[in-house]
């Protein structure tokens, strides 16, 4: 009887230690496609061997807006389907009511982030998601080009154009009728957002919304910087820049068309990509700055981040999840696996990621002159905020308004949407 006893218990013990009592099934939403969601799915894989709980990836649209949509669906219906959400940036105000609060839970690695990004997931004080991966843009330049004409890489937005037009109208010359200096984002969308707050901040003109609620669009340094931009299209900038997306620019600036191209990191591992006619020649810097008092270089932060839903069964096990995901180990991992950029400071720093992925470093100095868009301020009505903004700007990009005028009626707007308080 003592052996069956001790063998039933030796049993038993095997069982519940491949099957621990507190193991948890979990649900994380991601709209990653491709690669991101192979890379994501081998993070799950080691949380799962280390934790013994088990965690389903719920496949959304990779249109943000479509995720933010279905986001707001789930959230506003108390769901408990999902535990935890892939965020971006712009959403945490949006969404914080139906978001736990982790400050408590991630006051030990906090401090290990860029300030900048963990202010954008900061919401009346209380942080709703950690962030996982940056993205910041940059400045894409031909370096062989600019060598061939004994041009310098342009610290500001004048001597780009500057640059950009003599080395347009001399390789035109040379044959390439193709030739143009500089493309962008200027469809009217988020990323012309994304394009106009970089020349406005860029230019000592303010963030559109200050993070105290300062509705600060309409001051001269603002105008002059998108009557700036302004001048760039038709001369440096093809006509048809006015409806350029990211995918737009790059078809542009990866066929040897280009000397000069604002764009996200993705398109850097493109351009160098096997048959790129570009491959090896090119480089990147931060984006220049403008003549304002105030001026420095600015980008805008974007980024992806991790939430748990005030409605999850399990909310200690999502946070040690989110936790996980955001580590400085699996950073350094996404990292390895796909040149995601860290939030981590470090990591721009490690040897290994250095090695591996050489573009990470060069883009430590974008990402420490981020600026986040005004989501936290404007809080529920940033979308509103956004489409006025890129609205405004789109028209003076087009020659309907000046500048001075365009940002005049959308301070008008602005102060009407806002009421009495954001």
């Amino acid at each position: 009887m003592t052996f069956r006893h001790a063998l039933l218990a030796l049993v038993v013990g095997a069982v519940l230690a491949a099957n621990p009592a507190r193991a948890v099934d979990l649900a994380i939403v991601s709209g990653d496609t491709g690669n991101g969601q192979r890379i994501l799915r081998q993070i799950l894989d080691q949380y799962e061997n280390k934790t013994g709980n088990k965690v389903t990836i719920v496949p959304v649209p990779p249109s943000g807006t479509d995720q933010f949509g279905q986001y707001r669906l789930w959230l506003a219906a108390g769901s408990s389907d999902v535990d935890v959400y892939q965020t971006d940036i712009i959403w945490a105000p949006q969404l914080a009511k139906q978001l736990v609060d982790l400050t408590e839970a991630t006051k030990d690695v906090v401090g290990a982030h860029f300030p900048s990004i963990i202010q954008s997931q900061t919401v009346d004080g209380k942080l709703v998601a950690l962030p996982v991966f940056t993205d910041a843009p940059a400045l894409y330049y031909r370096k062989d080009l600019l060598d061939k004409y004994g041009a310098k890489v342009p610290p500001t937005w004048a001597e780009l154009a500057g640059t950009a037009k003599l080395i347009m109208d001399k390789e035109r010359e040379a044959g390439n009728k193709d030739m143009w200096g500089f493309v962008f984002q200027g469809n009217a969308y988020e990323g012309l957002t994304c394009d106009a707050l970089e020349w406005v901040k860029s230019n000592g003109g303010g963030q559109i919304v200050e993070p105290d609620g300062t509705i600060s669009i309409n001051n001269p340094q603002a105008a002059a910087a998108l009557e700036m931009a302004r001048s760039w299209v038709g001369t440096i900038s093809p006509p048809g820049v006015l409806a350029y997306q990211e995918e737009d620019s790059r078809g542009v600036w990866q066929t040897g068309n280009a000397v000069f191209m604002r764009n996200w990191p993705y398109a850097y591992a493109l351009g160098n990509s096997q048959g790129s006619p570009i491959k090896g020649k090119f480089a990147v810097t931060t984006l220049p700055r403008g003549s304002g008092e105030g001026a420095r270089p600015a980008a805008t932060l974007g980024g992806w981040n991790l939430a748990v839903s005030r409605y999850s069964k399990n909310p200690d096990a999502a946070i040690e999840l989110v936790k996980w995901i955001a580590s400085p180990r699996m950073q350094k991992y996404r990292a390895l696996k796909g040149a995601y950029l860290p939030t981590i400071r470090a990591l721009y720093d490690d040897a290994d990621i250095a090695s591996a992925q050489p573009v990470i470093p060069r883009w430590k100095d974008v990402v420490l002159n981020a600026v986040p868009r005004p989501s936290a301020p404007a809080k529920s009505r940033y979308n509103e905020v956004s489409s006025k903004f890129w609205t405004a700007v789109h028209n003076t990009l087009s020659g309907e308004g000046t500048a001075s005028d365009n940002l005049a009626d959308l301070e008008f707007s602005l102060t009407r949407l806002k009421g009495a308080a954001w």
